[in-house]
């Protein structure tokens, strides 16, 4: 009996650590226990919120997972009650980058006419270029020119880069006159100039239109100037800047001898119109004592007027609006900045204070040594590369260029000309690394 109990004894032992392994492998498995239940009356904790989605793409949730850009429903907004800005963003994904192509319906684009005859081809491809370089909405370019330069003209717009050509359409039309003697309107002033008062007749299709010499540059977007259509007062259908700001030493106040507008004279080198009020408009006039359509009248004022005048359609525009005033905006000289401007002392206030917008190179001096300023900017802007950073192609090797015009009074003030293309490059160049290189981590 006392072997027996000699031998149990351990395996009591035995069993019982046995027992003891199999109750706490047990008690690890079980779950914890039920958090104690609060009364009603206690107040209740807020559930635990979600973690927040990070929106930069490459980056993690806590638990792991890759996040997801959730977008919120918005209603859908029809297209004729948003602007050009909106219809822009609709029309882009998020994350890619601004497009050209279908984003503005043809009746928001921007129309610019020009008439280049003779020798003028490379001069419009210069102004048609510096109107690409830095314009933002899509635009119309209207090009009336002889048969001998349609190829031409085309073949060297299609040839350009097509980050460059789909932000533009062209047409090119033949020089034609819907009234009176076509050879004489043809030789008036200089050849196929005329052009430029029958377009509200030929552009039957189009309601507003910025018509320019064909040695005019942009030096900002063509955008900003169309903008002044918005500025216009119920009466009024057209607009241009003087042509000069002293009347003292003004062409017109010392020598017209026929009617011109205000006290200076205006120059029709640039001019914006909304063709829609011209085509509908009944103009006064000193040939009849009734008004007159805009066609009707043409004719009968030049063979009133054509000894007497010396600058051809642009004095009969002043004769028009002599007896119209009430239809003419008067922009400032900054957008249609000339060499009178500044080669006897700078008087164009509102380029000292704002820059030179719309540069316009008559008296030939893109291709001649008399005004060393306004031809360098011509050159730079002609022999830019498209695919070139503005900054290294033009910008800077303008600043030395300049250096060597301060002979000259229109040199002494490169700010003047400067001030606006800075401003421009700087927003062209924002736009480009915002929304191309930053394009896949943007809307």
């Amino acid at each position: 009996m006392k072997l027996r109990s000699k031998t149990a004894v351990p395996l009591l032992l035995a069993l019982s650590a046995l027992l003891l392994v199999l109750l706490t492998l047990r008690t690890g498995r079980t779950e914890p226990p039920a958090p104690p239940v609060r009364p009603a009356s206690a107040p209740q904790r807020p559930p635990p919120s979600a973690p927040k989605l990070i929106r930069n793409p490459g980056t993690f949730t806590r638990s792991g997972q890759s996040a997801q850009r959730h977008r919120p429903l918005r209603p859908r907004l029809r297209a004729s009650s948003l602007g050009a800005a909106s219809l822009e963003k609709l029309a882009r994904r998020p994350g890619e980058p601004r497009s050209f192509h279908a984003v503005l319906p043809p009746k928001l684009w921007i129309h610019l006419a020009v008439v280049a005859c003779g020798s003028r081809l490379e001069e419009t491809l210069v102004m048609l270029k510096s109107a690409v370089l830095f314009s933002h909405r899509k635009m119309q370019f209207h090009i009336f020119t002889e048969e001998s330069l349609k190829s031409e003209f085309d073949k060297q717009l299609r040839q350009w880069p097509d980050s460059y050509t789909k932000k533009f359409e062209h047409r090119i039309y033949p020089i034609t006159f819907s009234v009176g003697n076509s050879q004489e309107w043809k030789k008036l002033f200089k050849p196929c100039a005329a052009q430029r008062l029958f377009l509200p007749v030929i552009l039957k299709d189009v309601d507003s239109l910025l018509y320019v010499d064909t040695d005019v540059l942009f030096l900002r977007p063509v955008d900003d100037i169309w903008k002044f259509l918005r500025q216009f007062n119920s009466t009024q259908l057209a607009a241009m800047a003087p042509e000069h700001e002293i009347p003292k030493i003004g062409w017109y106040s010392r020598f017209a001898q026929h009617p011109f507008y205000g006290s200076t004279g205006i120059n029709s080198g640039v001019m914006l119109m909304n063709l829609t009020r011209i085509r509908t408009a009944q103009f006064k006039n000193n040939v009849i004592p009734t008004g007159l359509a805009w066609e009707d009248m043409l004719y009968p004022l030049y063979q009133k007027y054509k000894n007497v005048i010396t600058w051809g359609d642009q004095d009969l525009l002043n004769i028009i609006f002599y007896f119209n005033p009430e239809c003419l905006y008067v922009f400032p000289c900054q957008w249609n900045y000339r060499p009178d401007h500044c080669m006897y002392g700078s008087n164009c206030k509102g380029a000292e204070l704002e820059g030179v917008s719309v540069l316009h190179g008559n008296r030939g001096v893109y291709h001649d040594d008399k005004q060393p300023t306004f031809k360098a900017l011509y050159e730079a802007i002609r022999d830019f590369p498209f695919q070139d950073n503005l900054f290294q192609s033009i910008y800077y090797p303008l600043q030395l260029k300049f250096l060597e015009t301060v002979h000259t009074l229109c040199g002494r003030i490169p700010q003047v000309f400067l001030k606006q293309i800075e401003k421009t490059m700087k927003r062209a160049y924002e736009k480009h690394v915002i929304i191309h290189v930053g394009s896949n981590q943007m809307y």
